[in-house]
């Protein structure tokens, strides 16, 4: 079975509904999420108005499995920012690609300019 780390984007599309939602849903089974992801995703539902709980239960219902960002993954994550730059990837978008580099896993994303990136990570780009 393939494993899957998805980006807040992905997350965040299903949980709106956004086209590409179907997509994400076919990978949720077994899908991991790194902390600093869902971190991303609480600011971006608290910034809606959701409450901590809500956050909790919504990112819960997904049954992925949440990845401690330690110190290695930020060490990887702020050396990949030398070769995304031109991509313009945030600070959790790189997080994701590291998550999904040392997993051996695919990153999953809805943002089109990861999918020109040439890092040694599996990319999958929705929509």
């Amino acid at each position: 079975m393939k494993r899957w780390v998805l980006d807040s984007s992905a997350v965040l599309a299903y949980l709106n509904r956004e086209p590409g939602r179907e997509a994400v849903a076919s990978m949720l089974d077994g899908a991991l999420l790194s902390t600093v992801n869902a971190a991303e995703i609480g600011t971006k539902l608290a910034d809606d108005g959701f409450t901590r709980s809500e956050v909790e239960h919504l990112v819960g219902v997904l049954e992925v499995s949440l990845v401690e960002f330690d110190g290695p993954l930020a060490y990887r994550t702020a050396e990949l920012r030398t070769a995304t730059r031109h991509a313009g990837l945030s600070l959790g978008d790189r997080a994701c690609l590291a998550t999904a580099e040392r997993l051996g896993a695919t990153a999953v994303t809805m943002d089109r300019s990861w999918q020109d990136l040439k890092i040694g990570v599996e990319i999958q780009v929705i929509r």
